[in-house]
């Protein structure tokens, strides 16, 4: 059977050895070593950046030409300015007549243009901090750039996510097929990844972060319900840089979605534990799944191994007794079972002629679908 017919899909492990590449953007400190033990806040490299520059029509504010607005500035070249400072000044008329030009930001003084009449503010040079991000061992030092860390750990894959990096005590507030609502969540809550229904409503999105936690795992989402919580619509292509507040990920799709219940069973068994969550998602060349993963200081790396979980554990592809995800209408988001690999092709709605398998969802209801529209679930 050919590799492109089904898609990759998503693993859901109890025992996998994650491996994290952090890299810093450009070469800077490294400030681990191999075989360091790390936490998730533990800084792994830092590097500084060169501040932004910002351009500033200073002519155009005064009204003046632009080969006059060096002489009207009073912040001069290779000065510091703050945001809103007056950087340069126009007056007539004895004083009758008076138009400045604010800085938009806080920065140094770096060039004016006599031909444009810009001014060009460097914003501050900053420092990048990369964490560990998870809770582990450094494996590998990457020269100036960054580390590897490793961590044996139970992980699961989402469908969809917003928000970045970050990490809570894992915490079940909601049934796997109830709605996820502002009264389930509280103040003790703070600092906490909770888990749990078929939908969260967009109230109970701005009470959890209200209330300061961290991140919030459910089953399904409305894009209005989405759409109010973040005030704006979020492309689905790429994300995880949302100033959201929180972290969310939702692992079955768009709609009210009861969460897998083998997935709900996983989160059941790691309640209390600590959680390492990210929302980032590509559904472009390079998927990036939103990801949630709980460290297992319980388990060693040659467990792992012996058992045959191991990191990069490639799918045999489908067979009858596969799990699979339906990932087109009109079963979108469906859980099953591939029960039988149809040798006959059969024609579909597009009037393109398709390679079918049949399975069992998840409620007992028997369909056919095109091998194309189904994801493999990793066991």
């Amino acid at each position: 059977m050919s590799s492109q017919a089904y898609t990759p899909g998503l693993k859901r492990k109890e025992m996998y050895l994650v491996r994290k590449i952090r890299k810093l953007p450009i070469p800077g400190e490294i400030l681990v070593k191999e075989k360091d033990n790390v936490s998730p806040e533990t800084v792994v490299a830092r590097t500084k950046i060169s501040g932004v520059p910002q351009i500033v029509g200073a002519a155009l504010d005064l009204g003046v030409d632009p080969r006059n607005v060096e002489r009207l500035m009073v912040k001069k070249i290779g000065e510091r300015t703050s945001k809103g400072e007056v950087i340069a000044l126009y007056e007539a008329f004895f004083g009758l007549i008076k138009k400045n030009c604010l800085s938009p930001t806080a920065g140094t003084i770096e060039s004016c243009s006599p031909i444009t009449g810009q001014i060009v503010i460097r914003e501050p040079e900053r420092t990048v901090e990369l964490r560990a991000y998870i809770p582990g061992t450094v494996t590998q030092v990457i020269g100036d750039e960054g580390a590897v860390v490793e961590c044996p750990a139970a992980l699961i894959q989402g469908i969809f996510g917003i928000g970045g990096e970050t990490h809570g005590e894992l915490t079940i507030v909601k049934n796997p097929d109830g709605v996820m609502d502002h009264e389930d969540i509280f103040t003790e809550h703070k600092g906490k990844v909770i888990v749990g229904g078929a939908t969260i409503t967009s109230k109970a999105l701005q009470t959890a972060r209200n209330v300061g936690a961290r991140g919030v795992v459910t089953g399904g989402i409305s894009d209005r319900d989405l759409t109010d919580f973040l005030g704006y619509t979020v492309g689905v292509a790429i994300t995880g840089h949302e100033d959201a507040g929180l972290t969310l990920i939702v692992t079955e799709g768009f709609g009210r979605m009861p969460m897998s219940e083998k997935i709900f069973n996983l989160f059941k068994r790691f309640e209390g534990h600590t959680a390492c969550i990210n929302g980032a998602t590509q559904i472009r060349a390079g998927v990036i799944r939103p990801e949630i993963i709980i460290p297992r200081p319980d388990i060693t790396k040659d467990i792992i191994e012996k058992e045959e979980f191991e990191s990069e554990l490639i799918p045999v592809g489908l067979r009858p007794g596969t799990s699979i995800r339906i990932i087109r209408e009109p079963y979108l988001g469906a859980l099953g079972t591939v029960t039988k690999l149809l040798s006959e092709t059969q024609v579909i709605e597009t009037m393109s002629t398709v390679r079918v398998l049949e399975a069992v969802l998840e409620g007992g209801k028997h369909i056919i679908v095109p091998r194309a529209n189904v994801e493999i679930i990793e066991e």
